[in-house]
């Protein structure tokens, strides 16, 4: 298919109307997205009245940070009885801690390696205190969060989930 003066004149109309590239290889048929393209570009067209552009996107409010978690006293499961309230979420706290002991120079295999403050910063320094592994007892908590329990799945969840794969 050639470019005959009535489709270049139809091709520039379409242009300056706003239409996209696809719509005007459909209109005049027989050419793809990309001639029409190309078309445009070695006739110099640039300028459009209602160029087509993406929605504009929404903005999001961001999201509060999460606090740090310290977890309630579990209560035994004889205390607990079947009339008891359900054990509730743990209680986040945010904790600010004081400069640690131990800095780069000055740690050892059995100090605790928690790092407090910016590393950037020349107040950077690490918790110090005594252990057996990497962390003390306090931070070990923070660090290693017990697994969650897996619920098991229903037949009808296990449905619903194979049917976003099919």
């Amino acid at each position: 298919m050639s470019w005959t003066d009535d489709r270049v004149e139809v091709l520039k109309k379409l242009w300056l109307d706003g239409l996209s590239a696809s719509q005007i290889a459909k209109q005049l048929g027989g050419v793809t997205r990309n001639a029409v393209i190309g078309k445009v570009h070695r006739l110099g067209l640039s300028g459009r009245a209602a160029p087509s552009q993406p929605a504009r996107a929404t903005l999001r409010t961001p999201r509060p940070a999460r606090p740090a978690t310290v977890s309630a006293p579990r209560r035994s499961e004889a205390v607990q009885g079947a009339g008891a309230a359900p054990r509730s979420e743990p209680v986040r706290v945010y904790v600010t801690e004081a400069p640690g002991t131990a800095t780069v120079l000055t740690l050892s295999a059995h100090m605790c390696k928690w790092p407090i403050g910016d590393p950037s910063s020349d107040g950077f320094t690490f918790c110090g205190r005594g252990t057996e592994g990497t962390y003390c007892s306090e931070h070990s908590r923070v660090a290693y969060q017990p697994p969650q329990s897996k619920k098991k799945s229903s037949p009808s969840e296990l449905a619903r989930s194979l049917r976003r794969y099919i």
